[in-house]
């Protein structure tokens, strides 16, 4: 589904190797890195392999050269515009596996930290403005009360905190994702950003979902790219996490193997969703995930470390939802409440809308309706729960069925009596077992 929202204006590419603002020496190595670990010989494919332009990236080639790391091989590619042919001297891949000692990083430039806090401005979930129609056109499936609508809507367009509570199985983590969806538009994804002469890996073909784009030609004179192919236009991105999530989730990840760093999953959410799901699941009491958010939330930069200890500032720009069965006030104290911007129950239906949701997975999953059995559910099966419904319970109670039918070899089909068995799976009567 895609909604544009917004147009977001690309990061423009760089020009020249001074508007690069990353050190030369290290420019130079991931070049060489990358000459060395991906065996390319031509200035367009050392361009295209380090998301450099073809003018920077002869700068590059011009300065390696004259260090007498890069030699000409004398020979034309005919394949690539006879463009000419470099190789590494032996000095050049002495230099290339030292600094593969150091770090293992090679192929795209990073985009420094301070470069990318200004995309992150011109892309701001914050700028994002969500209709009703396109709320209502992203939970088309659901079945929702307009009193919810009035409240997520205004939520999601102020891109602040919303803490989702309430009983289970009533499409918490639904309404999530429709969320998600309805933001529509794309953003670019730096595949590596620069701190301290460090790089942090951003881009995550898991997480973020690469628009198809045209490529360009390599050989052609006018390859003019639209933006600078350090980043990847994506959409905006979502990042789910539920009882799995802990504190250390949060951090930096460094690889001691190959020096380097990956991007925690708040950050490479940035510009999009991050979704805690089953909050009061996870092995850290919600109060401590709470604090961990609190400067991030009031301040729109999140605080990281490095191994070496040194803390740095990236920016936190990203809509948080967290979804919790608990009411808030038995998990959270007042003051972690306050920090958490909307705070929206989200109920059972209510008997009208559960006989929608019923007829329409019923619909969907081609199973007859039939007035009695529903009349037999509504006053003698219901009340037994104090008439509590949940959206999960037609969906639940017509697989039962349809799995009976299907074992019994007969046609799909809703009886009082298939209703009654597929009751008796849907609750566990309590007793005592004797062990």
């Amino acid at each position: 589904m895609n909604m544009q929202t917004t147009t977001v204006m690309a990061p423009p590419a760089p020009r020249r190797l001074s508007e690069m603002q990353l050190p030369l020496v290290m420019m130079r190595d991931i070049m060489l890195k990358t000459v060395f670990r991906k065996s390319v010989d031509t200035v367009s494919a050392i361009a295209e392999a380090i998301c450099l332009p073809i003018p920077v990236t002869q700068e590059l080639v011009d300065l390696a050269r004259e260090q007498k790391l890069l030699e000409a091989t004398g020979t034309l590619h005919a394949n690539s515009g006879s463009e000419m042919g470099y190789q590494l001297t032996d000095a050049g891949k002495a230099r290339a596996l030292d600094a593969l000692s150091q770090s293992e990083y090679y192929g795209p430039m990073p985009v420094p930290l301070s470069v990318y806090a200004e995309q992150v401005k011109r892309q701001s979930i914050r700028n994002i403005q969500v209709t009703r129609d396109q709320l209502i056109r992203a939970m088309g499936h659901l079945i929702l009360p307009d009193s919810l609508l009035d409240h997520l809507g205004p939520a999601i367009s102020a891109g602040r905190s919303i803490l989702m509570y309430g009983p289970p199985g009533n499409g918490k983590s639904s309404i999530s994702n429709g969320i998600r969806d309805a933001l529509g538009d794309r953003i670019y994804i730096p595949r590596a950003i620069e701190y301290a002469g460090q790089v942090i890996t951003v881009y995550d073909p898991i997480i973020h979902s690469a628009a198809e784009e045209a490529r360009d030609d390599p050989t052609s004179l006018r390859r003019n790219r639209r933006f600078d192919t350090r980043y990847v236009l994506c959409d905006r991105p979502t990042v789910i996490t539920g009882g799995e999530l802990s504190l250390k989730m949060l951090d930096l990840v460094y690889n001691p193997t190959a020096r380097t760093y990956q991007a925690p999953l708040q950050l490479k959410s940035t510009g999009g969703v991050f979704i805690v799901d089953d909050l009061g699941r996870q092995e850290e009491p919600p109060q401590a995930l709470i604090n961990r958010w609190i400067v991030p939330l009031e301040e729109s930069k999140d605080i990281l470390s490095l191994q070496s200890g040194e803390k740095f500032e990236v920016p936190f720009d990203t809509l948080v939802i967290f979804s919790t069965n608990f009411h808030p006030n038995e998990i959270f104290d007042q003051a972690a409440l306050r920090r958490i911007f909307f705070k929206i129950k989200i109920d059972g239906p209510s008997q009208e809308n559960f006989l929608k949701i019923f007829a329409m997975v019923a619909r969907k999953k081609g199973m007859p309706l039939d007035e009695a059995t529903l009349v037999h559910l509504l006053k003698n099966k219901y009340p037994t729960i104090d008439n509590v419904y949940a959206n999960y319970q037609p969906g639940f109670l017509i697989d039962q069925m349809i799995a009976i039918c299907e074992f019994e070899g007969i046609p799909y089909q809703m009886t009082p009596e298939l209703i009654d068995r597929a009751w008796a799976n849907m609750f566990v009567r309590d007793e005592h077992i004797v062990k």
